[in-house]
């Protein structure tokens, strides 16, 4: 008997060997991790079952409880019989994994033992499948296998299923008194042995999962910390300077050789290698973004050609492109580049999706702020207007000139005055308010500007009858015809301004298009999609006009600027037609 025990630990000690092992390859430690569907569980039988096979194969052969064969034991004598590990492997496999897996990886080690022979393989066989099922209802309905579990419960298992395998061959295997004799040899060596080797793999499993947990944790820290300080610049929404500021706050907080931000069409930022052809401001330069802004799903990269970088010798070699989504929107990418493949492994992975999830979430956040602010924003110019002094003042001053010489068309400016005023009550007191009312502020406006500038410009209406009613967000063409006035024509003597608005396939095109000067180039770039700094004023109307439409219409609405030096503005909307949903009460 104490003859076997070193031999037995022997044996052992090759199991323990092959889990730790697996317990380094990431498949693995991933399948023991989390819950098992269908795969996994074939994976866990097939593995366990492989252990099983192994411990059959290199049992030690008894006869007479005499060691006869330490070898390969691939055909044991009819009167002998084999001390293994195999119970050890088929009640960790069922421990891990259920009645299900512990049932398969019982018949595959048990049906191996009955090939291989001996006057135990039929007890041996039976005793073998029971520790498996019964191993997998324990483990399912007590969770012995956890990190809050202590590891003595598995061995304690173990220990009883070796039991009731010495029970099962002192009942099936005949002659008895050969089994009497070969249970008096091999208990106490297996039941220790095994119990020995059960409490080693336990304590593996439970390392991988302690590791896994911990890893969890430093990534959620490590995430978290990140999006507080990118909190700040987030909130702002994507624009250059936020995007430029987060960019290196990620790049410090992370493994990653250079950080990228984007929005659907430029690089909002770039930080780290690759910078000196990565540059802010420019189109997208690989191929993977735009599959991640396309399909909205996390892509990996993890070579030169994949990242597919126009830049013959650009330094990155793997990437993690993330989608930025808002409202379940593709809004934009974060990419985490790295300059060496092998630094691209799960924790970066996980890392970037959980900042991926954090990101979105802030730039939800901010978007609601945004909105909170345009309504606010859009009530507060609304009464700005009704006061502003110097439209009043030239409007009570070009009417007072009149009232002497032109007293018929003084009182009419005055009426045109009190719509213009009213217009503005009733647009900031509406979400949608008809086009003719629209129409009706524009016309208000333009009668106080052309009595002061007498044939310094013309306003054509080219306005279906049928879209008079087709409710719009109010402030929509008057700050553009507006804005055409005060900065199109402010060196040119007369220009033009043409409001259009047609059908075409259930969606309704309005445009204003004038003959003025143009927009400068650079301030095309930002021109309606954020605040902007210039001598003639802060793009605050055009980014106002469209931040609402996206509000009210999402995908289905759109803003588009077109502008060329010298030669013109054009500003089209497209609205649905289907908008006429929203109830009376709006109007």
């Amino acid at each position: 008997m104490f003859e076997l025990l070193p031999l037995m630990l022997e044996r052992a000690g090759v199991l323990v060997m092959v889990a730790f092992l697996l317990s380094r390859m990431r498949s693995f430690r991933q399948i023991v991790h989390q819950e098992h569907d269908k795969k996994e569980k074939m994976i866990l039988i097939g593995i366990f079952g492989a252990f099983g096979i192994i411990s059959n194969y290199t049992g030690i052969e008894i006869h007479n409880g005499t060691i006869i064969s330490q070898t390969w034991q691939a055909d044991v004598d009819y009167d002998a019989a084999i001390a293994n590990t195999r119970i050890m492997g088929v009640a960790i496999g069922g421990l891990l994994g259920g009645p299900i897996v512990g049932l398969g990886v019982g018949l595959i080690a048990g049906i191996h033992r009955l090939t291989l022979g001996g006057f135990t393989a039929e007890a041996c066989a039976v005793s073998t499948i029971l520790a498996g099922f019964i191993t997998g209802l324990l483990g399912r309905r007590y969770g012995i296998i956890g990190r809050n579990h202590s590891p003595w419960g598995a061995v304690a298992i173990g220990i009883l299923m070796e039991c009731i395998q010495m029970g099962v061959i002192l009942l099936i295997a005949r002659p008895y008194e050969a089994a009497y004799h070969l249970v008096e040899v091999i208990a106490f060596p297996m039941i220790s042995i095994n119990g020995l080797g059960t409490l080693i793999f336990i304590l593996i499993i439970q390392s991988i999962l302690m590791e896994e947990e911990r890893t969890r944790a430093l990534q959620t820290h490590n995430a978290l910390e990140i999006a507080q300080q990118t909190l700040p610049f987030f909130r702002q929404g994507l624009t250059l300077h936020s995007c430029g500021e987060a960019a290196n706050i990620i790049l410090e907080g992370t493994k990653a050789d250079a950080i990228s931000i984007t929005n659907k069409d430029q690089v909002l930022a770039h930080a780290g290698a690759g910078s000196d052809h990565h540059k802010p401001g420019q189109h997208m330069a690989t191929q993977l973004t735009k599959e991640v802004l396309d399909h909205g799903k996390i892509l990996i990269a993890r070579s030169t050609d994949e990242i597919r970088c126009y830049r013959e010798n650009c330094p990155l070699q793997a990437a993690i492109v993330v989608p930025l989504q808002v409202h379940r929107e593709t809004v934009g990418t974060l990419k985490l580049y790295f300059v060496n493949q092998n630094k691209l492994d799960q924790v970066e992975y996980e890392l970037a999706e959980g900042l991926s999830r954090l990101f979105s979430t802030q730039l939800e956040l901010a978007e609601a702020e945004q909105q909170r602010k345009l309504l606010k924003d859009a009530e507060i110019k609304a009464l700005q207007a009704q006061v502003h002094p110097h439209f009043l003042f030239n409007a009570i001053n070009t009417i007072s000139s009149l009232v002497r010489t032109d007293a018929q068309k003084a009182r009419k400016l005055l009426i045109k005055l009190g719509v213009f005023f009213r217009s503005n009550l009733q647009g900031a007191r509406h979400l949608l308010i008809p086009l003719e009312k629209e129409i009706e502020h524009v016309e208000a406006y333009l009668s106080l500007e052309q009595a002061r500038f007498p044939d310094k410009y013309q306003v054509d209406f080219d306005i279906h009858p049928a879209l008079n009613k087709v409710l719009i967000p109010p402030f929509t063409l008057q700050p553009l015809v507006e804005n055409a006035i005060r900065h199109a024509f402010s060196n040119r003597k007369q220009g033009r301004v043409t409001v259009t608005a047609y059908t075409d396939s259930n969606k309704m095109i309005l445009t204003t298009e004038d003959n003025g000067k143009g927009i400068p180039e650079p301030l095309m770039k930002s021109l309606g999609t954020e605040t902007v700094q210039s001598e003639e004023g802060t793009g605050t109307a055009v980014w106002n006009i469209r931040k609402r439409m996206k509000e009210i219409y999402g995908l289905e609405g759109s803003f588009q600027i077109e502008s060329e030096q010298d030669s013109g503005t054009k500003v089209t909307m497209i609205l649905p037609l289907t908008q006429n949903k929203w109830s009376e009460r709006n109007v």
